[in-house]
This record gives C-alpha cells, structure tokens and sequence, in this order.
C-alpha cells in the first residue's frame, strides 16, 4: 500500500508539472487558484450556438493571466460572504475558436442551434451586432463569461436570460426583466467592477480584467 502511494504521488506532482508547463509563462488554470469555482465550458462541448466542440478547446479547463485570476478569487471570496459563488462559462479563447466561428457564420445553412441562442436575427448579423469579433478580448487571455451561483440550491441565479444568447434582453441595460432579475445582474456586475473588470454592454456575462497584462496579443495555444 505504501509502495502505491509513493507511485501515486509521484504521477500525480508529475501529470501537475507537464500542465504548468503546457501554458505560457503569465497564464495559469483557474480552479488552480480558485479550487471551489465552477466550470461549465460550453465551447468544449456542444451546448453552444454551434452546437458542436469548437476548434482549440480539447479539455473542459478555464484558463486565465494570473493576474486575472488572482484577482478573479477576490470576487469569489466576496460573493461567498453572500451565499454566492461564480460559475465561468469561458475564459481564454484560442484565436483558432474565433477563426471556427468565422467559418460557421459563412455557412447560412448551419442553424443548428438557431431556436436556442438567436432566434430573432440571422448568423450573418452576429459580427456586425457585436456579439462575435474577427479578434476577441477572450484570446488576450483576461477575459471570461460568467454568472452566479446560489451555494445552497447550486443553481445558477436568474439573469433574466440565458449565456450566450444573442439578443436584446442579453444587454446590461435591458429594461423588460423582473427587479430580482436586474438586482442579480446588478451584484454580478458591481462586484466584477468593485476588482477591476469592466462590462461588455451587449453581454452581462462578458467582463474583462483592467489593466490587461497582455493588451496587444491575440494568442492561440490550445485549451487542455
């Protein structure tokens, strides 16, 4: 038994090691740093508007700078003072993922998940209404999606809409959601700011931490 522990131990530090190491030198995973934050990464799986995993999310990991992610466990250890705790839906995006979702938007017959994330305008229309971009802040790696959790149900929090929803009722100043609604997207986004992210309007999910470490650098190295 003895013998099986050492081995474990020495494949465990050793599978740790060859992670860190896949990552660039200002980049670590988040549950690394915040082990109690929950993971839904839509884009490694098919819950998403295409409805397929995207190209460069091989694992169903976040990852953050870790500045960002220090930072993001502030935010984390606050909201827990008040029964609540994130949940990231996206973090660090390959410049090859946002290169897959140029390629979809150019096939109008792939509307697969149409009815579920934008059913009030076309694919077409996504670029120009600011809910995708040839060049995303997620791929300067100090971006993610997020929302709240209820720690004693651990159901997320009503937002009055879901992730990734492109659509009116997904923008900040929304007005034809209920108060507990906008009261919820209010602490989310409150807090974020408190630490130093700042809201995309258009998306009450998307924040991005200030000042970036990586401002000028779309990078694509793969999520595993």
């Amino acid at each position: 038994m003895k013998t099986f522990l050492i081995i474990f131990y020495i494949f465990f530090f050793l599978g740790f090691s060859i992670q860190e190491k896949k990552l660039p030198k200002n980049f670590v995973y988040v549950d690394q740093v915040i082990p109690d934050i929950v993971l839904d990464m839509r884009y490694a799986g098919s819950n998403n508007f295409i409805g397929k995993p995207i190209e460069g999310y091989l694992k169903p990991k976040a990852i953050l700078t870790k500045p960002a992610a220090k930072v993001l466990k502030k935010v984390q250890a606050e909201l827990e003072t008040q029964g609540y705790c994130l949940k990231i839906f996206d973090a660090y995006r390959p410049q090859r993922a946002v290169d897959h979702f140029i390629e979809w938007v150019k096939r109008p017959g792939d509307t697969l998940m149409k009815v579920k994330f934008y059913p009030e305008v076309t694919k077409k229309e996504l670029f120009n209404l600011g809910y995708l971009a040839s060049r995303s802040g997620h791929s300067r790696g100090s971006t993610l999606d997020l929302t709240l959790i209820d720690v004693k149900s651990g159901e997320e929090v009503d937002m009055g809409g879901t992730y990734d929803f492109f659509g009116e009722i997904s923008h900040h100043n929304y007005p034809d959601i209920t108060p507990k609604q906008k009261k919820n997207r209010e602490l989310l986004k409150k807090t974020m700011t408190k630490y130093g992210f700042l809201p995309y309007p258009e998306e009450w999910w998307h924040y991005t931490f200030q000042p970036e470490p990586c401002p000028d650098t779309y990078f694509d190295f793969v999520v595993e």
